[in-house]
């Protein structure tokens, strides 16, 4: 597990929550700081958008030892 910023400490949050190693790089490939600060500050807010959504449903059927590239999306 690693410790996500849920607002990016180069924001100014302090408040972290546990997340797969996986998923952490893919929040940060889909989701700029700046708006994970203004619009994504809650986890709940956060899987809330569609790129999010799909790839938890996509995610979920793999087994915990699962590991794949993590590509940036095109903003």
């Amino acid at each position: 597990m690693e410790r996500h910023h849920v607002v990016p400490k180069s924001e100014g949050g302090t408040h972290t929550v546990p997340v797969h190693p996986m998923c952490h790089r893919t929040i940060h490939a889909f989701v700029a700081n700046r708006d994970l600060a203004s619009s994504y500050a809650t986890m709940d807010r956060l899987r809330e958008r569609d790129d999010i959504r799909q790839y938890l449903r996509w995610i979920a059927g793999k087994p915990p030892d699962f590991r794949a590239p993590t590509r940036r999306r095109n903003a």
